[in-house]
């Protein structure tokens, strides 16, 4: 089978899209889906930074969402047809997923980061035969079909615009969750964002669906207007007093802090606007030493690091299309579509701050 795809063969070099193989259909637990359009998300930029250990040539793209056009073996559970949302791969046996936390799977980092499945790897080349790197998050849907684990797939009603859902498999996932599954926000909670990107604004519209009172931080006018439009008060990151002017927001501290950028003085001051026992949630991967200022940890304030929301994607993908469709995440208002054939000025934009969530749409030849 042969298709489109955005191949990365170095990581200086912009995308090429170029015709790839695909040698064999699905094996046992494998679904083939046609892509109807896929997020960019910044991990899928960070390769570029990622020091070598993402292996390259690479189809990347890991928000993808298709429907479904075979399946291998009678234990999928989907079917010709159907509409799915492509989400994160886990191996399915290890402690973590038995335990419902897929995000924490003992081969997360093999099975989504550094090189995929080793098995059936060698069906997926080039025109030339050469070798790519076995599906980037189980997935490597920068591309006009995606072969994927049936478990990185949830159902999507078809009444959906399937080609806007591929970011809930991800960014849109890991904010929500955050504010869902590892804080459990309620009435009555303050949640403070700090970074309104696509994961922080998702946080945001989560909280305000929640019914938490919402604080939001950004450097960015145009990205505070969002947050505000979706219930949050803005703040300014470089605003005098900064952990001052939330705790007298949220009434002596946020319960709950998200940070999406990473930025160590940032987190100091997220965990200096908490209330005693607040927890401050990463999800940011830190390239240096975080170096936590006296006392931002006094009174049973805690710090961790949530991984894709801490979600079961089958669960809460459904939650999240169902809140939309109540008009309660509008996660469709932070798209910007781009033809699979523009990757690089999606990516562009994307680094430059110029659009929130760039959406990849092949241009099927079949």
């Amino acid at each position: 089978m042969r298709f489109g795809a955005a191949v990365l063969r170095s990581y200086e070099e912009p995308f090429a899209v170029e015709e790839v193989v695909l040698g064999s259909g699905p094996a046992d637990g494998e679904i083939l889906v046609r892509i109807a359009g896929c997020g960019m998300c910044r991990t899928d930029l960070a390769v570029r930074r990622s020091a070598g250990r993402s292996p390259l040539p690479a189809v990347l793209g890991h928000e993808g969402a298709g429907v479904v056009v075979e399946t291998g073996g009678p234990d999928t559970g989907l079917s010709p047809g159907d509409h799915v949302v492509l989400s994160f791969d886990s191996c399915g046996h290890c402690r973590s997923c038995l335990g419902a936390a897929p995000a924490y799977c003992d081969r997360f980092a093999a099975l989504n980061l550094f090189g995929g499945r080793a098995e059936n790897a060698a069906r997926f080349t080039d025109a030339a035969g050469g070798a790519l790197a076995p599906r980037w998050f189980g997935q490597s849907s920068f591309a006009e079909y995606a072969m994927v684990p049936a478990r990185n797939a949830v159902r999507v009603d078809a009444s959906l615009p399937l080609e806007m859902l591929g970011p809930l498999g991800c960014g849109f996932l890991t904010g929500a969750g955050a504010v869902f599954n590892s804080f459990g926000a309620g009435p009555g909670d303050t949640v403070a964002v700090f970074g309104a990107g696509a994961v922080g604004l998702a946080a945001v519209m989560a909280a305000t669906a929640a019914g938490a009172f919402t604080v939001a931080v950004d450097r960015h006018p145009e990205r505070l207007a969002r947050a505000e439009k979706f219930g949050a008060v803005p703040l300014d990151a470089a605003s005098a007093g900064l952990p001052g002017r939330i705790q007298r927001l949220t009434d002596g501290g946020a319960r709950y802090a998200l940070d999406t950028t990473g930025s160590g003085g940032l987190i100091n001051d997220a965990l200096r606007a908490l209330r005693p026992t607040g927890h401050l949630g990463l999800v940011a991967r830190l390239h240096t030493a975080l170096p936590l200022e006296p006392g931002t940890l006094d009174r049973g304030r805690r710090i961790s690091h949530i991984c894709e929301g801490d979600a079961v994607p089958g669960l809460l993908i459904p939650r999240l299309t169902g809140l939309w469709e109540a008009g309660l995440f509008p996660f469709d208002q932070l798209i910007r579509t781009y033809p699979l054939a523009d990757i690089d000025e999606a990516e562009r934009d994307c680094e430059a701050g110029r659009v929130v969530k760039p959406v990849l749409i092949p241009e099927h030849r079949t």
